[in-house]
C-alpha cells in the first residue's frame, strides 16, 4: 500500500513536471516561429536595429530637400540645324563602308541628302550664383543652340564652356546673377540604402521630383564607350524613377546636397524600368573645376592594365591558366600589365599584383579604382596598397597624364586635333568651282582627318551644312562645337561631285 502511494506520487510529480516543461517548450517554440527561427533573446553582432535605448528613426521628410533643389535644376533645350549631306568618292566607293556598315549606305553616291532640324531636351544643375551649370555631355553634344529655362520660367541662351565625353560631363553658362544653386555633397559618404531624390525635367514635363534609395555604388554599365574611347564609369545606382529628359539633373540627399548628376537608365524599353545611374559628385566637381580652370580635364593615370569586369567562368579559367595564379573575386583589382615608365612601374608595382586600397579606401573592382583615381590630377601622390604572393605591401606613387609626365594638359584647339595643314582657297579656283570660298587641306597629317580617309587637296566648303569661306571661319565654327560628330563637306578640284567626311571631335 505504501509502495503504491509512492509510485502514484512519483507519477504525479513526473506528469506535472512534463506538463510544465511542455508548456514552456511550446512557448519557446512558438516564439522561434514568430521570430523566423531566430532566438528572440539574442541578436547577431551586425544587427542594424535601434539598440542602447535609441528611439526608432522618424519618418523621412523630403520636403526641405525638394524645396532646395527644384529652383536650382534647369530645363535644357537644344537645337541642331538642318544639314545637307552629300556624297561620293574620288575613287567611286563609299570611303566609310569599313567603319559604318549600312548606317550611311543611302548617303554616299546618291546626291545631296537633307538631315532635318533636330531638337532635344534634358536637365542641368546650377552650381554657382553667376550662371555656371553642369549637365551631361550627351545632352548638348553636337548642338548648334543651347537654351536654358529656369524654374521661374525665365529663359537664357547658354554658352558651352567645355565637355568631357569620358565622364559624360559638360559645363555651360548663362549670363545671370543671384541664381539659386546647389551645394556639393560628398559622394564617398553615400551609403547603400540611403534615401535620395532625383530632380529633373523628364518626358518634356515640368520640374519633377522622385525618391528612391542608393542600391549600389561604383557601377559600370559601359555606356560612356559610345562617346569616348577612354570611358570613366563609377555610377551611383538608385531606384529613383528617371526617364529621358532627366539626363543632367540632380541626385541629392535628404539635406539637399548634390551627390550626383543623373546620367543613364538600365531599360529594355528606353523608359524607366527600375534602375537609374548618376555620376558621383566627387568626380563631377573635379571635372567641372578642370574645365573651367584649364579648358580641359586634367586626367590622371595610375599606369596599369587590369582584369575586366564581369568575366565569365570560362574566361576566368583561361586567365588563371595564362597567368598561373588563382583569381578571387572581390579581393582587389588584378593587374594584368604594367607599361614601362608609367607611374605604377616606377613605384614598383608588377604584373599579377592585386591592388586592394587607394588612399586607404578599399578597392574591390575596376570601377572603384577608376572612381578614386578620377578625383586626382597628374602630379598628385596617392598611397597604393597591394598584395603580392599573399603578402600586403604599400607604396606611394605620383600619377601621370596621358603622355607620361605631370605637366598641365593644355586645351588643344579643335583645328589642331584635325592634324592637317590648311590654307584658304584661291579666289580663282573658288570662282571656277562656283563657290564663294573654302579651305584647302594641303596635307591630311596624322590627326582626326587621317581617320576619315580624306585625301590631300580636299576643299572644305561647309561644316554641318553651314558655309565655310575661310580658315578663320572654320576655326571659329569648330571651337563652338568642341565635341561630337561633325561632317565636313566639299570637293576635289578636277573631280565631279561633292564629298562628305564624318569626324568624331571627341576622340583623343
Amino acid at each position: 500500500m505504501n509502495m503504491n502511494f509512492k509510485t502514484v506520487a512519483t507519477m504525479v510529480a513526473i506528469s506535472a513536471t512534463t506538463a510544465i516543461v511542455s508548456v514552456w517548450g511550446f512557448s519557446k517554440f512558438n516564439a522561434y516561429q514568430q521570430a523566423g527561427w531566430q532566438d528572440p533573446n539574442k541578436l547577431p553582432f551586425n544587427y542594424a536595429g535601434f539598440n542602447n535605448n535609441n528611439a526608432p528613426a522618424a519618418a523621412v521628410d523630403f520636403t526641405p530637400a525638394a524645396t532646395t533643389t527644384v529652383p536650382a535644376v534647369v530645363h535644357i533645350k537644344t537645337k541642331t540645324k538642318e544639314k545637307q549631306i552629300s556624297g561620293g568618292s574620288p575613287r567611286g566607293r563609299n570611303p566609310f563602308s569599313d567603319f559604318f556598315g549600312d548606317d550611311f549606305g543611302d548617303v554616299f553616291g546618291g546626291g545631296p541628302r537633307v538631315m532635318p532640324e533636330q531638337r532635344a531636351s534634358g536637365s542641368g544643375v546650377i552650381i554657382t550664383e553667376d550662371g555656371y551649370i553642369v549637365t551631361n555631355n550627351h545632352v548638348i553634344d553636337g548642338s548648334d543652340e543651347i537654351n536654358v529655362t529656369l524654374g521661374n520660367k525665365k529663359s537664357y541662351k547658354a554658352t558651352l564652356i567645355g565637355a568631357d565625353p569620358s565622364t559624360d560631363i559638360a559645363v555651360i553658362k548663362i549670363e545671370a546673377k543671384g541664381l539659386p544653386y546647389l551645394i556639393y555633397g560628398n559622394s564617398d559618404e553615400a551609403k547603400l540604402g540611403q534615401w535620395v531624390l532625383a530632380v529633373g525635367y523628364p518626358l518634356t514635363l515640368d520640374a519633377t521630383v522622385t525618391a528612391g534609395i542608393i542600391s549600389a555604388k561604383s557601377r559600370s554599365i559601359d555606356i560612356n564607350r559610345k562617346q569616348s574611347d577612354r570611358p570613366v564609369e563609377a555610377f551611383i545606382q538608385t531606384d529613383a524613377a528617371v526617364n529621358p529628359g532627366n539626363s543632367g539633373g540632380a541626385l541629392v540627399n535628404t539635406t539637399g546636397e548634390l551627390i550626383g548628376i543623373n546620367s543613364a537608365i538600365a531599360s529594355p524599353t528606353g523608359s524607366y524600368a527600375g534602375y537609374s545611374y548618376a555620376i558621383p559628385v566627387n568626380i563631377v566637381k573635379k571635372v567641372v573645376t578642370d574645365i573651367v580652370k584649364f579648358g580641359t580635364v586634367q586626367r590622371a593615370y595610375i599606369g596599369i592594365n587590369f582584369l575586366p569586369e564581369n568575366i565569365t567562368d570560362e574566361q576566368k579559367i583561361a586567365y588563371e591558366k595564362e597567368f598561373g595564379i588563382s583569381i578571387k573575386e572581390g579581393e582587389g583589382v588584378f593587374v594584368t600589365d604594367v607599361p614601362a615608365s608609367g607611374a605604377a612601374s616606377i613605384a614598383g608595382i608588377k604584373k599579377y599584383d592585386i591592388i586592394t586600397k587607394i588612399d586607404g579606401v578599399n578597392i574591390t573592382s575596376g570601377p572603384e579604382l577608376q572612381e578614386q583615381v578620377a578625383k586626382h590630377k597628374p602630379g598628385d601622390k596617392v598611397a597604393i596598397t597591394y598584395k603580392r604572393g599573399g603578402k600586403e605591401n604599400a607604396v606611394t606613387l605620383t600619377l601621370k597624364n596621358k603622355v607620361g609626365n605631370t605637366d598641365i594638359v593644355k586645351n588643344t584647339s579643335i583645328i589642331e586635333k584635325l592634324g592637317g595643314t590648311f590654307e584658304n582657297l584661291d579666289k580663282k579656283v573658288a570662282a571656277a568651282n562656283e563657290v564663294e570660298g573654302g579651305v584647302v587641306v594641303k596635307k591630311v597629317g596624322e590627326g582626326l582627318l587621317k581617320k576619315s580617309r580624306m585625301q590631300d587637296g580636299f576643299v572644305i566648303i561647309s561644316l554641318n551644312g553651314s558655309e565655310v569661306k575661310s580658315l578663320e571661319a572654320l576655326n571659329e565654327m569648330l571651337a563652338k562645337i568642341k565635341s561630337g560628330v561633325v561632317r565636313l563637306e566639299g570637293f576635289y578640284p578636277g573631280f565631279e561631285g561633292s564629298y562628305t567626311y564624318p569626324l568624331n571631335l571627341s576622340e583623343e
